[in-house]
């Protein structure tokens, strides 16, 4: 069961939110990776592009934000569904890349170290069936 919606007014209170939860604390996933958080990634997370092909991240998108929380729960989550990850540049497999995908559609991609058992936090969304049924073509993601 994911956490409830985070409601706040203004962009910086999520910002605020972020940093303070995710940035400032440590986090490991339920496999034992420890997740970093950079303050930069905020953007990536809970903006999106006006134009997909420009990918300009360009618009604060609320609904990304609202489920701010769900990012902690779903490193822990042990029933998440995980995925190698898609290197949309190069159009191929990234295994380094782990896509974690829960609660039906929401996704939490990581950048895996697997030699230092880290990981770095690329993003977070809510993912149409679409993109769901694209993860859930690549291979499973094993450590």
């Amino acid at each position: 069961m994911p956490p409830q919606l985070v409601n706040y007014i203004t962009e910086a209170e999520y910002r605020q939110h972020y940093e303070s939860m995710y940035c400032r604390r440590v986090h490991h996933t339920f496999d034992g990776f420890r997740v970093f958080f950079s303050k930069q990634q905020f953007n990536d997370a809970f903006y999106e592009s006006a134009n997909r092909k420009a990918r300009d991240k360009s618009v604060f998108a609320r609904q990304r934000a609202e489920r701010i929380d769900w990012i902690g729960t779903a490193l822990r989550e042990v029933t998440s569904e995980l995925y190698a990850g898609w290197d949309r540049d190069k159009k191929q497999i990234n295994r380094a890349r782990r896509v974690c995908l829960v609660y039906g559609d929401y996704v939490v991609v990581l950048q895996v170290n697997q030699a230092k058992l880290t990981a770095i936090f690329i993003t977070a969304y809510i993912a149409d069936q679409h993109t769901i049924e694209s993860i859930r073509q690549n291979p499973r993601w094993v450590p």
